[in-house]
């Protein structure tokens, strides 16, 4: 045998490994080149993902326009319940009618300071419940206007929440009306208004006002509880064409409908000062 082929074979006739672990050193290889390549590529699908979507902002709290916005539905929505129908009323205002009342007259004046003003009627089933609108007229209050703190001479009438228990006038009462009705021949007016206009038939018919006076009695009674300096004998009657002393006035028709309608057990009420008051 030749020195060639004896290097060409192992004693025991079997081949040297060497090609086979080359060749399974390069499939390693290969093999890892691929998956470095498959976890760059990989890894760059998803940064780009996440280049993609929007990023969240670091204050996940509602942000001040959408805090702006949503507090102001829920003040709408928490206004639209207190109202409970009732509108140029202040929150304060309406938390003084007692939760009782289901009959109520609302005297909105235009100003502070202005005799002209809007009355209106409003019921409702049950306490609580919104406040119904049933009928609307113009009226006339005191000369100048309104007053928390009124005293006797002012010209100005009371601001507030007042009840309305005692009724009277010139005249018989009208058909269905249910309040006490004094008819006296005391309630007629002397003199002239503030402009000077006729004051003939103003207290045809009177609804007393429960300011400064004992409730249960004609509007004609002279007592006032809480001192002569603060006036009294402040009615609703009917409407002279000009401002008050501190009355309020509505048309003749609409008196009428306001004593054929008010009745003692729904616990009336006249809610009445400047707009938003």
């Amino acid at each position: 045998m030749s020195k060639h082929a004896r290097a060409r074979s192992r004693p025991s006739g079997k081949p040297r490994p060497i090609r086979r672990t080359r060749r399974v050193a390069l499939a390693a290889a290969l093999g890892l080149a691929t998956f470095t390549a498959g976890w760059a590529y990989l890894a760059q699908d998803q940064d780009k993902a996440a280049a993609a979507r929007p990023q969240a902002r670091a204050d996940a709290r509602p942000q001040a326009a959408d805090r702006a916005a949503r507090d102001a539905q829920r003040e709408a929505a928490r206004r639209a319940a207190a109202e409970q129908g009732l509108t140029g009323v202040s929150e304060h205002t309406r938390a003084r009618i007692p939760a009782e009342s289901r009959q109520l007259i609302l005297v909105t004046g235009r100003a502070v300071d202005s005799s002209e003003s809007t009355a209106a009627f409003y019921t409702r089933p049950a306490a609580g419940a919104d406040w119904v609108r049933t009928e609307s007229w113009p009226a006339r209050n005191g000369a100048n206007g309104w007053s928390v703190e009124r005293e006797y001479g002012d010209l100005t009438s009371p601001q507030g929440v007042f009840a309305l228990t005692d009724a009277g006038g010139l005249l018989p009462k009208p058909p269905g009306t249910r309040f006490p009705y004094d008819r006296d021949n005391g309630f007629v007016a002397t003199g002239l208004g503030v402009n000077g206009e006729s004051l003939a038939g103003s207290f045809d018919y009177v609804v007393a006002i429960d300011f400064n006076r004992r409730p249960g009695r004609s509007p004609l009674d002279p007592v006032m509880p809480d001192g002569e300096d603060k006036g009294g004998n402040i009615w609703l009657h009917v409407d002279h064409d000009g401002p008050s002393q501190g009355c309020v006035g509505i048309p003749k028709d609409a008196m009428k409908k306001v004593l054929e309608t008010l009745d003692p057990a729904a616990k009336p009420v006249i809610v009445m000062g400047p707009a938003g008051f």
